[in-house]
């Protein structure tokens, strides 16, 4: 069975940021990371070379397949802000109609700048993300 590509590593997060090209992502990066480290309480870790993620939980497939994922985390891609967030539909719609401009994935948020968002409602985002992880698969981390 193929492996995770997703994984913790041991690479500095300050480092990362650090190369982060783009000023203004670099800034917005460094607020996320404080936000999600304050909602949070964990500390971040890199997963894989580009997301910056807090906490893990380990899941298990019908299939068979399992693995351990970030519980929330993003990564400051060249073309927006990617969120990992895992919210229930329910809880999400609300909080998406208040957030500002924005695009969603499966279980992506995608923002071009903080700017164009409500940080208080994306926070709102990420606890309940946080907690919806812990909800389903545990409190492992």
């Amino acid at each position: 069975m193929a492996e995770n590509q997703t994984q913790e590593t041991d690479a500095s997060v300050e480092a990362f940021l650090e190369s982060v090209e783009h000023p203004g992502r670099r800034a917005d990066s460094n607020v996320l990371l404080d936000l999600m480290r304050r909602v949070t309480g964990a500390p971040p870790k890199m997963w894989g070379p580009a997301i910056i993620g807090f906490g893990k939980y380990h899941y298990r497939y019908d299939s068979g397949r399992e693995g351990d994922m970030l519980r929330v985390g993003f990564s400051p891609r060249k073309a927006n802000l990617a969120l990992y967030v895992i919210i229930k539909d329910d809880d999400r719609k609300p909080l998406l109609a208040k957030l500002g401009k924005h695009k969603t994935g499966v279980s992506c948020l995608y923002i071009n700048k903080l700017a164009d968002v409500d940080l208080k409602v994306l926070e709102a985002m990420v606890a309940r993300s946080w907690n919806a992880a812990r909800d389903k698969y545990g409190n492992p981390e």
